[in-house]
């Protein structure tokens, strides 16, 4: 079983982006986090010995996935499964977990995806936390414009990964990165 209180608190960011946009997302919460505590991204398509470490060792785990069919992507449910051992030792439990999710629709059924990111994170006897933000509004500049409180929630458009998500949901990552790392150095 982990340690309750690390000695040196950080954050791992795990997830799947198939062309760009979650990668994007990810790196967002990343640099909302960095100022405050260590962050180590893990695209799970490139997971090494060394990644596991660190995410073994970090205080709080942020998921994350692009949505497909109204769940996570097929290489990142081959990453929870890949888990098992991990939930056996109960080698996560006390640890803080939050998640984000990235699709092309307004919905896109990224609350569905969230549910099942924190109920994975449940499952392994994690502390989820959620995203206390209150919406700003509507546009594409607005923070929390899709009004999630479970997690992030993002949506990429038809276009690279340098235009979309939007400036909002992007200042939403940040925002959020760097409320998870004050909530570690709080609680953690």
């Amino acid at each position: 079983m982990n340690q309750l209180k690390p000695h040196n608190p950080s954050m791992a960011i795990v997830y799947h982006s198939n062309y760009g946009h979650t990668r994007r997302v990810a790196q967002a919460i990343a640099q909302g986090a960095e100022m405050l505590l260590p962050v180590h991204l893990v695209d799970i398509a490139n997971i090494g010995e060394s990644d596991w470490q660190r995410i073994d060792e970090a205080s709080l785990i942020v998921f994350g996935s692009a949505v497909y069919m109204g769940s996570v992507t097929a290489e990142f449910k081959i990453f929870m499964d890949s888990t098992s051992k991990r939930w056996v030792d109960r080698r996560w439990q006390g640890k803080f977990a939050a998640g984000f999710a990235n699709s092309g629709g307004l919905s896109g059924d990224k609350l569905a995806v969230l549910q099942q990111l924190c109920l994975y994170a449940m499952q392994h006897g994690m502390n989820w936390v959620g995203l206390p933000l209150m919406p700003t509004g509507s546009s594409e500049q607005n923070l929390n414009r899709l009004s999630s409180f479970l997690g992030l929630m993002t949506q990429s458009i038809d276009a690279p990964p340098e235009v979309t998500p939007c400036e909002g949901d992007i200042k939403t990552a940040e925002w959020f990165g760097d409320h998870l790392a004050k909530t570690i150095l709080k609680f953690g």
